[in-house]
């Protein structure tokens, strides 16, 4: 069986590399490689031309520019890349400890380079330029693989012939809802549309702009709409209030312009145009549904599911316009989002906290809970008969009902809250041990008795959901293949887009065929196993193999290690035997591991967790007579709260140990497949390699193999909805060993709250001593390079994982900059070529298998096969991207990930950048799968996870977090950027896969 992964004001300067030779330009050669599965192909001679060479040549401009590409200016105009307040100037000058003498350099800290590069600061500011700069554009289609075809849930959208013009909207009063805004236009529109508006249907955004196919007959005009309360009921007078409304013509869309760029004759997507097309064409659905984001969500769709504690489901879809090489597609996808359910407040209440609340009294934390769950949810009085006025919760009385009094008049004549709605409405309240809802704002507070009180319906529930809640999501969601793409089909049929209004009226059409999409399947790599084992070498069939018959190709030694036990529940018989299992496996798969630990294994309280590991620690030290223990394996109950975080931060960031955690569960049930998978982690996190690309080590990558080449993966991770303080955490891991590319070593930091350019990958600060130096995680990453490889790094290649399309010239700007500074800080004039590649999961692009009965074409799950990759029709019209479903579905319908190579000055291919990405994908080390995202981006993804552990302790104790640059911080004081840094990882730490 294969084993399964666990759930464990300044210019800018943009340097431009060096010309590299020909012979390093040039994709190399290679024979092709035998899949046939009678054995893997044999090793080729080294070339002549693949010998490294060094650059000393002058700066040359972005390749995308010599290939044609026309360039492309920010619409941000002059900016700083970081603020300053001195110009920026590039200094080519000596520095103290150039990358040739890395290998004599200290690991304890920054290293001196004398005068540096660049003397910008780093900042928080978002850069932009006025310098051209445009993306990679598309090298041509790849050709490797065997050719089928896959649909794809994008529909065509034919380009309206129309003129497409934009007004200015403004509301006075104004109005901060979007809904009454959209109420305010439709009573305008009912009103003057076969008037002043010529017939025409606009469509709106909610907020300043409203858009008309053709001009409205007026440049300016000024309406004058009232509008009705319909809260007020169908008796009695009912309250009006007026609004002005001013409609101003500010531009009219280039729909040429749109027609060029579709057809690859223009650079720049015209934004405007295709933000009128997708708010035309959403315009109906706001109508009928509630929108969430880019997605409509509707209990009619589906019927909602119970999630608990007052939650439900809703589905519905996610729908989005975008250019294409097939022209105009619209994207459409199945969606679901947790919503609170609409129930009356006091039913809410007792599912939240889980019992009756009519018959007993709530306690302070009942209160808390409750307070929390309500806050800022919108609320319908149900006392009033047809009268449905709607409040927002603001808090929760601390008194109960019964003793609530306020003042009726100027004379400050108190009535209880019971008498007052007994009298005013003839409400008699029957559970007034309760406190009150408090609705408005804090100066003038009204009360609301719970039994009085209904949820509205369509609030979507923003906030963190428990494991419960997650499964019985998950499990509305996950949809079989088949099923999802009969849902997205009838989706488009229910929106009947022929016959949309304003579709009609902007002239779209949309197709109700998904496009059917010309894919290729690339082929799995060979991967090579140690010598020693019956199979030296494995080729993955459908995205997985397993590890019998096979030996690590570099299994470490584990001498010195111990075991603590934190389950009341695993009796020491139970522990010591699940050890004895897992070293055993250990060394069958290849590691040489002690059978005995260093000390018995010892029992502890969750809550002595600190005081534990440091026993631990010192009494193994003890015992082996000074000797650091190298493993330290730890047994956690089940379900263990903060014990997890707790371990680990303080393992990695105070004593330097490499630890291994297992759940009870596991140890009581020893499975075979789990223990190879432990024995998978515990390898590289000792430094080792479980496998490689049998084309690595024969030197027969392309662009890859030809010179020494460095793999990077970032990724920024931000706190969850709610979490207003904490920092958002930044990871950078690189790969550690040439040619192989399978170890990389990871370095985090904290930032500021939800930034997503990352801060620390060059940096420089003020000695006392040794005067500017600099560092960063870039900068460390090379240094680290060059000492584990002997060799510094030719080429550069980032994957930079968790970026949206709006932030891609950002991150490309502000990241490129940092690379070429953290170079140039090692060396003059070292300037090695980057390829910087975007990837992203968060999508809504799907692919499905043409025929579903063709069992060929499909994995056991029903999806497309591994290795299925697309660069035509669904791509961007121009620049290089591909969509790679690199891996084998579990269940529901895979999502590939979506590659979009921004920057490319080492020239790949198609088939190179496409066949590299996927290769890579089969050597993710904690599982014998191939998996869905290439695994420097992975990594990067699992150690900014694992860093956010080390930022608790802080919160918990001052009530918000911060934290800085965490791979190199000396102490806990407040950055510049007023983030609080990250406990420094230990240099043993550091240095392997510890995040794994």
């Amino acid at each position: 069986m294969p084993i399964r992964q666990m759930k464990e004001s300044s210019e800018q300067h943009l340097v431009i590399k060096t010309h590299m030779q020909n012979s390093i330009n040039q994709p190399q050669k290679h024979h092709k490689t035998a899949q046939n599965g009678k054995g893997p192909p044999q090793p080729l001679q080294e070339s002549s031309n693949t010998k490294p060479q060094n650059q000393t040549s002058p700066p040359a401009k972005n390749r995308g520019r010599r290939r044609g590409r026309g360039g492309r200016k920010s619409d941000q105009g002059d900016v700083c890349m970081r603020p300053c307040s001195r110009p920026c100037t590039v200094v080519h000058k000596p520095v103290v400890n150039p990358i040739g003498d890395l290998l004599s350099t200290t690991s304890t800290g920054p290293i001196e380079t004398g005068k540096n590069v660049c003397e910008m600061e780093m900042g928080p500011g978002f850069p932009t330029s006025s310098k051209s700069l445009s993306f990679a554009r598309r090298p041509g289609y790849g050709q490797v693989g065997s050719k089928c075809i896959v649909k794809a849930n994008h529909f065509f959208a034919e380009l309206p012939d129309k003129d497409l013009n934009q007004y200015d909207v403004t509301i006075t009063p104004e109005v901060a809802s979007r809904t009454m805004n959209r109420a305010i236009m439709a009573e305008l529109v009912r009103l003057y549309k076969e008037s002043d508006l010529g017939m025409r249907l606009p469509a709106y955004d909610g907020r300043k702009s409203l858009y008309t196919a053709g001009k409205l007959p007026f440049a300016w005009k000024e309406f004058a709409i009232k509008l009705v309360d319909a809260q007020d009921g169908i008796s009695g007078p009912k309250r009006e209030r007026e609004y002005k409304v001013v409609i101003k013509f500010v531009a009219r869309a280039n729909m040429y312009h749109l027609s060029q760029f579709l057809a690859g004759k223009h650079a720049d997507a015209p934004q405007e145009a295709l933000q009128i097309l997708d708010i035309v064409l959403r315009e109906l659905s706001t109508k009928r549904y509630c929108p969430v984001g880019r997605s409509f969500f509707s209990p009619d769709i589906r019927a909602p599911q119970r999630l608990g504690d007052g939650l439900e489901s809703w589905c519905g879809f996610y729908q989005s316009i975008r250019p294409t090489q097939m022209g105009l597609s619209l994207n459409i996808d199945m969606a679901s989002a947790a919503f609170i359910e609409p129930l009356p407040v006091i039913e809410f209440v007792a599912q939240l906290l889980g019992k009756d609340v009519l018959s007993r009294p709530l306690s302070d934390s009942d209160r808390v809970k409750i307070k929390k769950g309500l806050r800022g949810v919108k609320v319908e009085v149900t006392h009033r008969g047809s009268v449905r006025r709607k409040y927002r919760v603001s808090g929760l009385t601390s008194q109960p009902t019964r003793e609530l009094v306020f003042p009726v008049d100027d004379n400050s004549t108190m009535k209880s809250v019971v008498e007052y709605f007994q009298e005013m409405y003839g409400f008699t309240i029957q559970h007034a041990h309760l406190p009150c809802l408090q609705v408005g704002n804090q100066k003038k507070a009204n009360y609301l008795p719970m039994e009085a009180c209904k949820i509205v319906e369509g609030q979507r529930y923003t906030k963190r959901l428990n494991e419960r809640q997650i499964t019985a999501l998950l499990k509305v969601t996950c949809q079989r293949p088949r099923d999802r793409e009969n849902d997205i089909l009838q989706t488009v049929q229910n929106n009947a887009y022929d016959q949309d209004p304003y579709a009609k009226e902007f002239g779209i059409k949309i197709s109700e065929k998904l496009a059917s999409v010309e894919a290729r399947i690339l082929p799995a790599p060979w991967l090579k196993y140690h010598e020693t084992g019956k199979e030296k070498d494995c080729l993955p069939q459908v995205g997985q193999w397993n590890m019998m018959n096979k030996k690590m190709i570099n299994g470490m030694t584990v001498s010195r290690w111990a075991c603590i036990n934190f389950s009341r529940s695993v009796q020491e018989s139970v522990a010591r035997g699940f050890c004895n299992e897992l070293a055993q496996m250990c060394q069958v798969s290849g590691m040489e591991f002690n059978s005995e630990p260093v000390i018995p294994i010892y029992n502890a309280r969750p809550e002595h967790v600190e005081k534990a590991l440091k026993h631990v620690y010192h009494a193994s030290t003890n015992r082996t007579k000074g000797k650091e223990l190298e493993l330290l394996l730890a047994i956690l109950p089940d379900n263990n709260g903060s014990l997890y975080g707790d371990l680990k931060r303080i393992c990695e960031t105070d004593l330097g140990l490499i630890t291994q955690c297992c759940l009870s569960k596991h140890v009581f049930k020893i499975s075979k497949q789990y223990l190879a998978n432990v024995s998978l982690k515990i390898n590289v996190k000792m430094g080792g390699r479980n496998t490689v690309l049998l084309d690595a080590i024969s030197c027969r990558i392309p662009l890859v193999s030809d010179i020494p080449t460095i793999i990077f993966g970032a990724d920024v991770t931000h706190p969850e909805n709610g979490e207003d303080s904490s920092p958002s955490i930044a990871a950078v891991v690189a790969s550690q060993d040439w040619p192989e590319v399978t170890k990389y070593a990871g370095l985090v930091c904290a930032q500021a709250h939800r930034q997503e350019l990352i801060q620390d990958l060059y940096k420089t600060w003020q000695d006392p001593v040794r005067g500017t130096v600099s560092g960063g995680m870039i900068r460390d990453l090379l240094i680290s390079f060059r000492k584990a490889t002997g060799q510094k790094p030719l080429r550069i290649i980032f994957y930079r994982d968790g970026v949206s399309e709006g932030q891609f010239y950002q991150v490309l700007l502000y990241e490129l900059d940092a690379i070429r500074k953290a170079c140039a800080s090692l060396e003059p004039n070292y300037q090695p070529p980057v390829t910087f590649i975007v990837v992203q999961k968060r999508h809504h692009t799907r692919l499905f298998a043409n025929n579903h009965r063709d069992r060929t074409s499909t994995d056991k799950s029903g999806n497309i096969l591994p290795g299925t990759v697309v660069d035509s029709k669904i791509c961007h019209p121009t620049e290089f991207d591909f969509y790679l479903c690199s891996h084998a579905g579990i269940q529901g319908t895979s999502r590939p990930a979506h590659y979009h190579v921004l920057w490319d000055e080492n020239n790949f291919t198609a088939d190179g950048i496409q066949s590299l990405t996927n290769n890579l994908c089969y050597t993710y080390a904690r599982c014998t799968r191939s998996v869905s995202v290439v695994p420097p981006a992975y990594y990067a993804h699992l150690a900014a996870f694992r860093a956010r552990f080390y930022t608790e302790p802080v919160m918990q104790e001052t009530g918000s977090a911060g934290s800085g640059a965490g791979h190199g911080a000396k102490g806990t004081r407040t950055g510049e950027s007023g983030v609080r840094p990250l406990p420094a990882l230990k240099e043993n730490v550091k240095r392997v896969m510890f995040y794994c």
